[in-house]
């Protein structure tokens, strides 16, 4: 497995516990993320479920890295969790910047290493697409 995959799989599981937290308990939740604000149980439930499609996301293209649609829709929900949370930090002041941090490590290499190996990626689809024809 290529290190973008293990990479992925490493995301997935901390999306993974944050499931956890979303579903189970929502004190550590808002204080690893949502520090400012209060949260109900729906919100957390809200989230965990989220953050397992994004998990799922993570787990299914890390063994299938050549899959264009797979990565695409991976690498975009790596886009939209920074968006969210930027937004949540910027405009709605629900998070400290410590957790907006941590966030952007997370979400920021992914989406740098992604799109660093987007071009690769369409090489290797583009060779299978050649050997087919």
């Amino acid at each position: 497995m290529k290190a973008l995959g293990w990479w992925l799989i490493a995301v997935g599981t901390l999306r993974l516990i944050s499931v956890w937290f979303g579903f189970f308990d929502i004190w550590a939740l808002r204080l690893a993320v949502f520090s400012k604000t209060t949260m109900s149980e729906v919100h957390g439930r809200t989230f965990g479920t989220w953050t397992l499609l994004t998990c799922t996301l993570c787990y299914i293209c890390a063994f299938n890295l050549d899959n264009k649609p797979l990565y695409l829709a991976t690498l975009l929900s790596f886009v939209y969790a920074f968006g969210h949370f930027l937004t949540e930090y910027l405009i709605y002041h629900t998070m400290a910047i410590s957790n907006l941090t941590t966030v952007s490590i997370f979400a920021g290499t992914s989406i740098v290493w992604m799109l660093l190996q987007w071009n690769t990626h369409l090489k290797i689809c583009s060779k299978r697409s050649n050997k087919k024809d």
